[in-house]
């Protein structure tokens, strides 16, 4: 069993900037692949980004290519996406995700960002 916590969600201005952080615990050793995703009220979960756990393949959603990256320290069993130059649309409610090598089962709190125009 891996467990996540996720921090650093908050309100911010469009063009601004956070940066979410997500601590595994737990079985962490185990982890192949930590993702972000999104949601907001009423509409489907979406994917955000992804990372291997060596860190040598990101993948990133369209909608936020260029803008957020995805990154990892291991020696904290953290990962990590800052976001730049958000948009009112980035606003939902983030989750963080690990995959042990069949999908992304381990999920995290969640966190809120909100983005004011």
């Amino acid at each position: 069993q891996v467990q996540l916590v996720e921090s650093g969600g908050g309100l911010v201005q469009a063009g601004g900037s956070l940066r979410l952080s997500c601590a595994a615990s737990g079985r962490a050793f185990n982890i192949a692949a930590m993702g972000w995703f999104r949601q907001v009220a009423g509409k489907e979960r979406e994917y955000v980004a992804g990372i291997n756990w060596s860190g040598s393949s990101t993948t990133y959603a369209d909608s936020v290519k260029d803008r957020f990256t995805i990154s990892r320290d291991n020696a904290k069993n953290t990962v990590y996406l800052q976001m730049d130059s958000l948009k009112p649309e980035d606003t939902a409610v983030y989750y963080c995700a690990a995959s042990v090598g069949s999908g992304y089962k381990n999920w995290g709190q969640g966190t809120q960002v909100t983005v004011s125009s």
